[in-house]
Parts: C-alpha cells; sequence; structure tokens
C-alpha cells in the first residue's frame, strides 16, 4: 500500500481535441467520456434553455490549457 497522495487531477481545455475552444474534448478526458456525447450535452442545453453558450463560455474563459498535450 502506499503512502503517496493521488495524483492531481486537473480541469483543463484539451488542446487537441477541440472544436472551438477545446471545453468539450477537456470535459471528455477528465471524466473519461466521449467528446461528441460532451459536445451533444451542450448542444442539448443551447437548445433547451439556453443554458449551455452561457456555460460554455465561461468555461472558455476559466480553464487553461492542458500543459501536458
Amino acid at each position: 500500500m502506499s503512502h503517496y497522495p493521488p495524483p492531481e487531477r486537473r480541469l483543463y481545455k484539451s488542446r487537441w481535441d477541440r472544436k472551438i475552444f477545446g471545453v468539450c474534448g477537456g470535459i471528455a478526458e477528465f471524466f473519461g467520456l466521449d467528446p461528441s456525447l460532451v459536445r451533444l450535452g451542450f448542444v442539448l442545453l443551447l437548445l433547451f434553455g439556453g443554458g449551455g453558450g452561457l456555460l460554455y463560455l465561461i468555461a472558455a474563459m476559466i480553464l487553461n490549457d492542458n500543459p501536458h498535450q
């Protein structure tokens, strides 16, 4: 059994899997999901209430690019 802390997981924008800013690709990498499903989720949020666009823009401004890619 290791006494070392687990490696730190951080949420970043993806540099490689991006269509616009890399937000959906970064979220997909973080949670181990298919990026297309995350993109579809944002589109559905945008169509049913408009919150997806605002959330995406806020995430695009706040998240850093992944320095490990």
